[in-house]
């Protein structure tokens, strides 16, 4: 039974005018009815409802019940769900990163004199070493071998907005007038911690943290700014030096059985272990550059590879091909292979 209570000084009055029946004892019927006499101007609004409830239960009845509304038990899912640990791996963000791809519109760029040419070159290797020598996030420039282009401008900056003046500036040259964009690339640097994940999950919800509770959300970012400042000189590394790039788009597989989405995430986490060992022993050969696109690009991740000796790149990608993360769940875009051009060289690669 529910009983009208104002909050106001009229609180008293209410109480005063209002009368209930108690419920029979246990010996009287099996069934009654309790029925509010409500008597105040406030509870004649409320409608008059008769139960029938059985002298046990009436007596079992406790008296929240009498006086407000029992509080639901949470559904069976959600309160597993506070238990158990998040299916989304932590990650480290870095430096924002552009790939431009150009072609050069050969007939274009022959009509112009001699002359012509030279002062293009030359106002195009300026920026590009101004780009060059930047402090915090650089960018580089490399001749594409194949058909799927001429130019690649590697662009590394701390934030998408910087990136837009980089692509601006490129845009503004009148060297821009006589290339084609073939195709672009938006990423961002990402470090994934798999192993620290999992490790920081259980040890939150050992100490009785509720998954996604303030508490949770304090303690992941406190680890994520720890860790920020320990891995900083990879989220924030130049471009490395070496003299060959091979660059690839890759997503993981989510068709059918085969969806690395579903796989729960201590599973992952022993899959990634074993991929990682695998670049590892690259280690002293290839420099790799991990970068996340989701929502930025059609890919879910970029992947740079630099070396000084090109073969390596088939190597160390082969032998991924065997990795069971890479076998069971890779899907890879177009390769990009291009050789790095210093500045000062620019017009080699334009002017022939």
């Amino acid at each position: 039974m529910f009983l009208a209570v104002a909050s106001d000084e009229r609180t008293n009055d209410v109480r005063a005018a209002a009368s209930i029946q108690p419920c029979a004892r246990p010996n009287q019927a099996d069934s009654i009815t309790c029925k509010p006499q409500l008597h105040h101007k406030f509870a004649r609004a409320r409608p008059r409802v008769k139960a029938a409830i059985s002298a046990d239960a009436c007596l079992a009845m406790p008296k929240v019940l009498r006086f407000g509304v029992m509080k639901q038990p949470k559904p069976q899912d959600e309160t597993r769900a506070e238990l158990e640990i998040p299916a989304v791996p932590l990650t480290l963000e870095g430096f924002a990163v552009l790939h431009q791809m150009f072609r050069i519109v050969r007939p274009r760029w022959r009509a112009l004199s001699a002359t012509e040419r030279t002062r293009v070159v030359s106002e195009a290797a300026a920026l590009a070493e101004e780009m060059a020598r930047r402090d915090d996030g650089e960018s580089a420039i490399f001749s594409q071998l194949g058909h799927k282009g001429d130019l690649l401008v590697l662009h590394f900056r701390r934030t998408f907005d910087e990136l837009n003046r980089a692509e601006l500036a490129i845009a503004n040259l009148e060297l821009s007038d006589y290339l084609e964009p073939t195709t672009s690339y938006l990423s961002v640097i990402e470090l994934g911690v798999y192993e620290a994940s999992v490790a920081l999950y259980n040890d939150l919800l050992a100490k009785g943290l509720k998954p996604h509770s303030t508490e949770w959300k304090d303690a992941i970012n406190a680890e994520l700014a720890r860790q920020r400042v320990k891995l900083a000189a990879r989220l924030y590394s130049q471009i490395p030096q070496g003299r060959y790039l091979c660059f690839y788009p890759m997503d993981k597989k989510r068709e059918g059985a085969d969806n690395w989405y579903r796989l729960p995430i201590e599973q992952r986490r022993d899959l990634m272990r074993k991929h990682g060992i695998v670049g590892r022993r690259y280690g002293g050969e290839v420099t790799q550059i991990i970068s996340g696109s989701i929502g930025f690009d059609d890919w879910e991740w970029g992947v740079d590879l630099f070396a000084d000796d090109p073969v390596v790149f088939k190597k160390l990608v082969y032998e991924m091909r065997f990795d069971e993360a890479t076998a069971g769940y890779g899907r890879f875009g177009s390769f990009y292979f291009a050789i790095r051009v210093e500045p000062s060289e620019l017009g080699k690669v334009l002017l022939g």
